[in-house]
């Protein structure tokens, strides 16, 4: 159900602000305690047209890698429980490689807060990723990372696809991020999705159209600021514009995408979606953006799987720059993959990962049937 600010407001005046935190306070419980118990796709075949290959942990988040394979982030989780690593993968001969954690070596030519140490390998759980060519010629990669802390590490990515860790930023007092893009400067934008520690509520706060975090924007020698006009409800997916000019903000309630003009700090574009994660550009220069078409509950119950692949209900967004027109690429759920967090173009295919499962699921041209 999409509610509309109008409706909102007359909810506010009608229940008060105490009456209807503790309404919410209840829906998240019970999306809890009473969520959808999805069948986890354990075989590791193809289905409907799509292929997959089944060695990964969690490839939340994928992006192209300067020698020509695909960086991928394998998550473990939000709560530090949980590790996971920087892997390449070459979608050619199937291998993937891990690139991180592996022994930090901190240089004198740091990126980063100088300030900032390395990470603690053991508990390194990285999440959304990005890619850049800075302006001195250097390839930048920039992960999330939950484990231990709330930072942003900075890597070098050699011509051939290794890793070096170069720095690190430490995130402020209750950050909790989801995605990164690397700016050419060296800095990096960051969705800030709520308050670190605050359970459930703002779920369900940001169904209900509440704001429940932003972007930062982050510099070396000024740090963390927040970004003017970026405030959202549960600020997801990230992207820029190839200008640097705009950030593309996907939040994960009806709210949909935001186009925001960074200088004057005014969303100047959206699209209504829902449940959006993230996003990267197609060759035709349209975002694609991942969409969960399923509920809280599906997610929920994906977030337990132990073995196999989440087969929520997703869709594959194809959007123009402008947010005028939507175009669904890929709708699809249950076999051989679902729960699609980010879709790369690749080579001729569509390369999609997932918060939840062991597999990627690689889709080619006009291949993919509906289940």
């Amino acid at each position: 159900m999409t509610v509309s600010g109008r409706q909102m407001a007359r909810y506010r005046r009608r229940v008060g602000w105490r009456a209807g935190l503790t309404a919410l306070l209840g829906l998240a419980t019970a999306l809890a305690c009473g969520g959808s118990k999805l069948t986890p796709v354990l075989d590791c075949e193809p289905a409907f047209g799509i292929d997959v290959d089944c060695q990964f942990q969690n490839p939340e988040d994928l992006v192209p890698s300067p020698d020509g394979r695909i960086l991928v982030s394998q998550y473990g989780d939000m709560a530090s429980a949980a590790p996971g690593s920087l892997a390449i993968y070459d979608p050619e001969r199937r291998q993937l490689e891990r690139l991180f954690p592996a022994e930090a070596d901190p240089l004198e030519n740091r990126w980063g807060d100088p300030a900032c140490p390395a990470p603690d390998l053991a508990l390194f759980s990285p999440h959304g990723i990005d890619v850049e060519r800075r302006d001195d010629g250097r390839h930048q990669l920039a992960a999330v990372n939950h484990g231990g802390r709330e930072s942003v590490e900075l890597f070098e990515v050699a011509d051939d696809g290794s890793l070096r860790w170069r720095g690190c930023a430490l995130g402020p007092e209750g950050a909790f991020f989801n995605d990164v893009v690397v700016l050419r400067s060296g800095g990096f934008w960051v969705t800030q999705m709520f308050p670190h520690g605050s359970g459930l509520v703002p779920l369900v706060k940001s169904r209900l159209g509440f704001d429940t975090g932003w972007v930062y924007a982050w510099s070396p020698g000024a740090g963390f600021s927040k970004l003017p006009g970026s405030d959202a409800p549960f600020p997801n997916g990230l992207e820029k514009s190839p200008d640097e000019r705009f950030a593309y903000v996907n939040t994960y309630s009806t709210t949909g995408v935001l186009k925001l003009d960074v200088a004057r700090g005014e969303v100047v574009a959206s699209h209504a979606l829902p449940n959006l994660d993230n996003s990267s550009w197609s060759v035709d220069g349209h975002l694609l953006v991942a969409s969960h078409t399923g509920g809280l509950s599906e997610m929920l119950a994906c977030q337990g799987l132990e073995r196999g692949a989440c087969g929520m209900p997703f869709e594959i967004i194809s959007l123009d720059p402008e947010l005028r027109e939507a175009r669904v690429r890929l709708a699809h759920q249950g076999r051989p993959m679902g729960g699609a967090t980010v879709a790369l173009e690749h080579r001729g295919a569509l390369y999609l990962g997932s918060f939840a499962g062991d597999r990627i699921a690689i889709v080619r041209s006009g291949s993919a049937s509906a289940p």
